[in-house]
């Protein structure tokens, strides 16, 4: 078992045009001054990195690292949230999504479509360049206004999307696999992959992927009452990024899991700052240690009640007290007795082995 890296933290929420949060210069002091000694990157964000220089300049890439490294940092993952949504968008979203784009492919789906893919191949290099091994994005979706089968689906409709995904995402998973870099998707509500049966659709659409993978965050679970517990131990083998965010399922009388439309302090599922929610966390790490994660904890911050200061350096503390250091030996080696096969056999009664 190994023990797993943190604490991280991802750098999209804190972001801003305010300083010390509008450059990366200065998102790494915070950073490293709240306790964490990982960051995830936005590379969505200019404030943050520039992501086609990050794919085409091994030097400039080098230079990420290390203003990283001066500060006693890691960069631990790209994140490029965004422009996958954007790989597989329905038309629904055409004009909230366009914000996701630059302005020279808005109003255009298929244009936006294009820059989105591209966006993902130099995620791919970009992540190559800064030794990195795994990647977190979101599926997009193409099914989520159909999510509840009323009016009901038409024959194939379930299949049909799913077969384009397939085919969407096929070819950048390829690209990955080419860099050596994982593709990490997280699993989420209003993504096409957002339970561990989507995920199993798309999955086997792809041809069981090597590169095609989860990033594990429970707080989406969580929302959804699935058992976040046992997701890990049906998904553990593909769980290869780890997002610590926290959050609280109480339904009542008037509303539950669709919110009934209301702000987040009204609805029945929120997300709090590490400590404050419901989820278990020990088992967690206790959970995928024993599964032997060899990832990052990496806090995603997201509370609809706390400020955001208080909540990340809480998170770093928190995720650093729930990280375990594992055991290089069995708790009973003390009365280990050395043997070998004669002995064993003389210890079952089984006498000398047959010649």
């Amino acid at each position: 078992m190994r023990t797993i890296k943190g604490p991280g933290v991802f750098l999209a929420q804190f972001a801003a045009n305010e300083a010390p949060f509008s450059t990366f210069a200065g998102l790494l002091d915070w950073a490293a001054d709240k306790g964490f000694t990982g960051v995830q990157l936005p590379a969505w964000d200019a404030r943050v990195i520039d992501l086609a220089k990050a794919a085409e300049s091994q030097t400039y890439a080098d230079e990420i690292r290390g203003v990283a490294a001066v500060r006693g940092l890691t960069v631990t993952e790209l994140a490029t949230h965004l422009q996958g949504q954007l790989v597989a968008s329905h038309p629904a979203y055409d004009v909230i999504a366009d914000s996701f784009a630059p302005q020279a492919v808005r109003g255009n789906p298929q244009r936006r479509q294009e820059w989105a893919r591209e966006q993902l191949l130099l995620a791919a290099k970009a992540s190559r360049r800064l030794g990195l091994d795994r990647h977190v994005t979101f599926s997009g979706t193409l099914l989520w206004p159909y999510l509840y089968p009323y009016p009901q689906w038409p024959e194939g409709l379930i299949d049909e999307a799913f077969d384009e995904q397939a085919r969407r995402w096929r070819p950048i998973l390829d690209a990955f696999d080419h860099e050596g870099v994982d593709l990490c998707y997280e699993i989420h509500p209003a993504e096409d992959l957002h339970d561990g049966l989507t995920f199993e659709m798309f999955l086997e659409r792809v041809g069981n992927h090597p590169r095609c993978n989860i990033m594990y965050d429970p707080s989406h679970l969580v929302l959804q009452s699935i058992d976040y517990l046992s997701y890990i131990d049906h998904y553990h083998e593909r769980i290869r990024m780890f997002h610590v965010k926290d959050a609280e399922f109480r339904p009542n009388g008037k509303t539950g899991a669709y919110g009934g439309f209301q702000p987040w302090a009204s609805r029945a599922g929120r997300f709090r700052s590490l400590g404050d929610g419901q989820v278990d966390f020990k088992s967690i790490f206790s959970k995928l240690s024993t599964y032997d994660f060899d990832g990052w904890a990496v806090l995603e911050w997201e509370c609809f009640l706390k400020n955001s200061e208080d909540g990340a350096a809480e998170g770093a503390r928190f995720i650093r007290d729930h990280i375990i250091s594992v055991s290089d030996r069995a708790f009973d080696d003390f009365v280990k007795s050395g043997a070998d096969r004669a002995s064993n056999r003389a210890i079952l009664g089984l006498g000398q082995e047959a010649q």
